[in-house]
């Protein structure tokens, strides 16, 4: 059954990105299903350290850290994608994930084990460290300008990294240019323009290097045929192949996440579907209710959403 009663007929599974990380994450869950526990210590021992631990218990600035931040974040949504059933997960249509997500999506989809996975991320995560420079901000509201005019205008490295919602983007780049762009946003009408308190600046040309390692560590790993397609950040286009996997997670890096686009193409292709999203915390679903108000949404994180959608797939 769906949230409103409905039956599930139609899942698309959505899979959140850096951010929702904080400290307890999981442990409810490992407490509760061996299934949630077992993919916990599968990434434990894939990565040669507790990061269950770091999980459960923090301390939140070393969780925060981008290289701990992303395997943490897949290893609960896998954990969560452990428990669920055979039934449920064959109502699954398709699958994308929120920039670090989408090697969750594939795993999920059956292309990526889950230890190949963890390390994956970690070594992700650490290249994103290593290349830290630059800044990234937020533009709320609507623009007399386009974002995209708007970066232009302030000249140096800025671009918009992130478009989460129609009325919210993420610009990425050099630390003057993003002020600059700060300041012609908000005089072009944005509601608020604000710095995001990372120090990389993620998704843009300055994370080049870490795109550069990444395609080597991409090309090492032992890819499968997704079993579902996995719509990209890159283009929001469907793909089952590994080597367009491989090509899309490294452009990933220095590319926009598409993710209006993504959730509209979702939404036109499985109308009738429940945005389901997998993880930690609500960051996609209050994204999407803004794309696409008529989707039908509800998240999967804790023992007590697990337990509800089993029941109402049963």
């Amino acid at each position: 059954m769906g949230v409103d009663g409905d039956p599930i007929l139609n899942v698309v599974a959505l899979f959140p990105g850096q951010g929702s990380q904080k400290p307890g994450m999981a442990r409810d869950l490992a407490t509760a299903f061996p299934a949630a526990h077992a993919a916990l210590t599968t990434v434990d021992a894939a990565l040669g350290l507790k990061l269950s631990q770091l999980m459960f218990d923090g301390p939140a600035d070393e969780l925060t850290l981008t290289d701990n931040a992303q395997p943490a974040l897949l290893a609960h949504s896998a954990a969560v994608w452990a428990v669920l059933s055979p039934e449920l997960k064959s109502f699954v249509r398709a699958a994308a994930g929120h920039s670090l997500g989408e090697f969750t999506a594939y795993h999920a989809a059956g292309a990526l084990s889950l230890g190949r996975a963890a390390k994956l991320v970690r070594r992700r995560g650490e290249l994103m460290r290593q290349a830290q420079a630059g800044a990234m901000a937020a533009i709320l509201g609507t623009t007399t300008s386009p974002i995209e005019a708007i970066c232009a205008e302030a000249g140096g490295v800025v671009v918009a990294a992130n478009y989460n919602a129609p009325d919210q983007t993420v610009i990425s780049g050099e630390v003057d240019a993003v002020e600059r762009a700060l300041a012609l946003a908000k005089e072009r009408g944005a509601k608020r323009a604000i710095r995001l308190p990372v120090s990389g600046a993620f998704h843009s040309p300055l994370m080049a290097p870490a795109s550069d390692g990444l395609r080597d560590a991409l090309s090492e790993a032992e890819f499968g045929e997704a079993q579902l397609p996995i719509y990209s950040n890159v283009d929001a286009q469907p793909s089952t192949r590994p080597a367009v996997a491989r090509d899309k997670l490294r452009r990933q890096l220095t590319s926009p996440v598409r993710w209006v686009d993504t959730v509209r193409d979702l939404a036109a292709a499985y109308p009738a579907a429940l945005f389901l999203e997998i993880g930690t915390g609500a960051v996609l679903t209050g994204l999407v209710k803004r794309i696409a108000p008529n989707v039908e949404t509800a998240t999967c994180g804790t023992p007590a959403e697990v337990e509800a959608l089993l029941a109402k797939a049963a």
